[in-house]
Parts: structure tokens; sequence; C-alpha cells
């Protein structure tokens, strides 16, 4: 047996292996390379965070027409802040905005609607002569009288010299004192509504904190409700127990009224309504007698009716 060729073998073992190596060593490439997006400032302020004030938890007896009865607000707009699709459904524990998105999370003016002035915000004048319907007026504008003086100023000449008499000698001290300036009538602010009893009838239950919301009017079956001011029907139904046939009318972005117990219906929701308009009749839906329940709440927590309502 001719032994050469053992000897050979690890020699040509060897050069494939270095062969192998250095191929391996020229076609190897760099592993490639992911980067991860790092989130930007303007991705992160994408996903709104409510504060903790501007949620609320639905409880055991909640219904979105009580919810958003609490917080001042029309019920279809506390639908549509959440995705609330049917208003009759909503969970315990469920975690509702109260406060509109623009608000609450400071968005820009450009998703924020400009608010109409209306006549509810337009000061009256005061009438002078018996009781009226006001319970606030403003101040009367006051005018320059007519004078040389006044009339050189408006047509931009130099000011009128004039020399005004020296005090008479004789005035005694106490009636030459001038008497104080009487202090004027407060004027009503952007959202004060100048309010108007929805009903004539006696008040037999007045306003008491966590026992009655508003004041209960007495009265027959069928007698005019009327509008207590300006504004627009949010709610008509009998969605809130206790209420029986209610209308609820927001008149600006602080005050709502409502009223409760009636018999027959006649406005619809959404529709605008004037003061003093006949919106209902009186009844006794889920009462114990005919009478007009009558709340106004401001911002959504109830106030007592007879601190704004003029006296009779």
């Amino acid at each position: 047996m001719n032994p050469q060729p053992r000897r050979r073998l690890p020699s040509l073992v060897a050069a494939a292996v270095a062969t192998l190596l250095l191929a391996a060593c020229v076609s190897k490439t760099p592993a490639p390379v992911v980067e991860r997006a790092t989130p930007t400032a303007s991705a992160a302020a994408a996903v709104a965070v409510i504060p903790a004030k501007d949620l609320y938890t639905v409880k055991k007896g909640d219904t979105l027409y009580s919810i958003a009865l609490d917080n001042g607000l029309d019920y279809r707009e506390l639908a549509g802040w959440n995705g609330i699709d049917n208003p009759h459904r909503i969970l315990i524990g469920q975690q509702l905005r109260v406060k509109a998105p623009a608000a609450a999370d400071g968005g820009s003016s450009e998703v924020a609607q400009a608010r109409p002035i209306t006549s509810a915000q337009i000061v009256e004048k005061p009438v002078l002569a018996g009781n009226t319907e006001m319970l606030k007026r403003e101040p009367k504008a006051g005018k320059e009288a007519y004078s040389e003086h006044a009339l050189a100023q408006a047509q931009g000449q130099p000011p009128v010299k004039t020399v005004e008499p020296a005090p008479a000698a004789t005035l005694a001290p106490a009636a030459a004192a001038s008497a104080p300036p009487a202090k004027p009538a407060e004027a009503l602010g952007p959202d004060e509504i100048v309010w108007l009893w929805p009903a004539g009838g006696k008040v037999i239950a007045t306003f008491s904190e966590g026992a009655n919301k508003g004041v209960d009017i007495a009265g027959k079956s069928g007698e005019a409700i009327l509008a207590a001011g300006d504004g627009k029907v949010v709610y008509s139904g009998s969605g809130l127990r206790g209420y029986g046939k209610l209308v609820i009318v927001k008149h600006n972005g602080t005050y709502l009224s409502a009223y409760a117990h009636n018999r027959n219906v006649l406005v619809k929701e959404g529709q605008a309504v004037s003061k003093g308009q006949k919106i209902a009749e009186m009844g006794d839906s889920d009462a114990d007698q005919v009478k007009l329940h009558f709340e106004i709440r401001r911002q959504g927590k109830p106030v007592d009716p007879l601190k704004y309502l003029p006296p009779r």
C-alpha cells in the first residue's frame, strides 16, 4: 500500500478550511440596523389627558339626563363628548367627560364656537312705576349736557372760557355742602337674567338644600306654564325619575330652568323659546297633586328661585 496519499490528506483539509474562512470574511455584510421612532411632542399631545375634575363617575340611579342637568348641560352635548349613541344606556362606574373638550383640554379657539348674544343677555331699561319683573337695573348712561364749551370741543375749536359765579356768601355751610351722589343701580352681568314667574299660583313648598331643589307652585290642571326667560329647550320628556313630564330650558352658559309635573308639554327639544311663552300645561305627572315644580340651576347647581324671581 502506498502511504503517500495519507500524508497529503491533512494538508489538503487545512487548505480547504483556510479557503472557506477567507471566503466568509470577504462575503460577510453588516447586519441591518432598525431605528425605533421616538414619539414627538405633537404626537404625545394628540393623546388627550382629561383632568379628574372634568370627569364624572356614573353611580346607581344616574341617567344621562340627570347627569346633564346636574352639570348644567344639554344631554346631547354630554352624549357627543363621550361617544354615547344610546342616551338610555350608561354603565355604573363609567367615567364621563362633563366639560367641553375644547375647554377641558386646552383646545384651540378654532374648535370653540362663538356664543351669539341672546335677548336674555341684553340689559333692559328700568321701569320706575309700580312693581316690575326686574331684579336688577343698570345705571343710565350719562350724556354731556349742551353748552358752548361742549359744542366747541365737538367742533375741534378752542374751548370757550366761562366765568363761574362765586358762591353766594349767604349760603350756610350745611346748605353749601353737596349731597353724596346716589349709588348707581347694579348692572346685569353678561349671563344674568331678568326672570319671570312661570306660574301665578301660591308657593306651597320652598327651596331646601338636599330636600327640595326648587319651589312648588300650586294651580289648576291645564294652567299655563311660562318660560321664565329666553332660551332653548334642551330636554322635553319623562326620563328623570320624580319629575314627571319635564321641560328644561337652557338660557345661557350659566343658567338652566326646569319645569316639572306637567300635564302636557308644548315645546320640542332644540326649540328656541322667549320669556313669557307658554311651554306647558300644569298637571300632576309623577306628583301627589297638581302643581309646578320649578328649579333654577346655576352652572348645574340648584339655587333658591325666590332669590332670583321678582317679589310679588
